[in-house]
C-alpha cells in the first residue's frame, strides 16, 4: 500500500526565512522542527522536504551550498532522533541564470514535479498526503502570515489547513486518520 507523506517546505517552515541561504551560518532551524519531524516518523508518515532553491540559478551560490545545507539539516534531525525520508530541491528559475539552471521546469513549486518524483521514488499516495509551507498548506511562519493577510482574497480556494507553525500543522495531520 502506498504511504502517506507530509511534504515540507524548507525556508520559512522548517528553518527561518532569511532570504537566500548563501552560507551555512545563515541556516537556522525553528526550535519545533525536529520534534515535528520526529512525530511524523513515530506516526509512520513520511517526512519529505520539497524546496525551491533558485539562488543557484540566480548565481547567488553554487549547487554545493544546497547540498551542504541539506547535509546540516539531516545532521540536526538525526541529532534529535528524527529522520527525513527525502530531500528534493528545484535549483531552476524560468527566466534568470544560465543553462542548465535557467529553465521553465516542472519541478519548481507550485508545479508538482518534486512531489511526483518523491511519490515515484518513495511509494507515496499523494491523495492522502499534505504539502506544508509558508505559501501553501499554510503555516504562519516565514511569509505565511503576510501571504494569508494580503494575498488570500485572490486565491481560488482557501488552504485546507492553517497553523501557527509546522509542529501545530503536524499535530493536526496526525490526528486526521485519512
Amino acid at each position: 500500500m502506498a504511504k502517506r507523506a507530509v511534504f515540507i517546505d524548507r525556508d520559512g517552515t522548517l528553518s527561518h526565512e532569511v532570504g537566500y541561504v548563501n552560507h551555512l551560518s545563515r541556516f537556522r532551524l525553528y526550535p519545533w522542527s525536529v520534534e515535528a519531524v520526529r512525530l511524523l516518523n513515530e506516526a509512520g508518515i513520511l517526512a519529505v522536504v520539497a524546496t525551491n532553491q533558485a539562488g543557484v540559478a540566480r548565481g547567488y551560490y553554487p549547487e554545493s551550498m544546497v547540498h551542504a545545507v541539506h547535509g546540516e539539516l539531516r545532521r540536526l534531525m538525526e541529532e534529535g532522533a528524527a529522520r527525513l525520508d527525502g530531500l528534493y530541491a528545484c535549483l531552476h528559475h524560468p527566466s534568470v541564470g544560465e543553462p542548465p539552471y535557467r529553465q521553465d521546469c516542472q519541478c519548481r513549486k507550485p508545479r508538482p514535479g518534486l512531489l511526483l518524483q518523491a511519490a515515484s521514488d518513495l511509494g507515496i499516495d499523494l491523495g492522502r498526503s499534505w504539502m506544508i509551507g509558508d505559501r501553501g498548506g499554510l503555516v504562519m511562519t516565514g511569509y505565511g502570515r503576510g501571504e494569508l493577510e494580503h494575498l488570500a482574497p485572490k486565491w481560488p480556494a482557501p488552504p485546507d489547513l492553517v497553523a501557527e507553525n509546522l509542529l501545530e500543522a503536524v499535530g493536526r495531520i496526525i490526528a486526521d486518520p485519512a
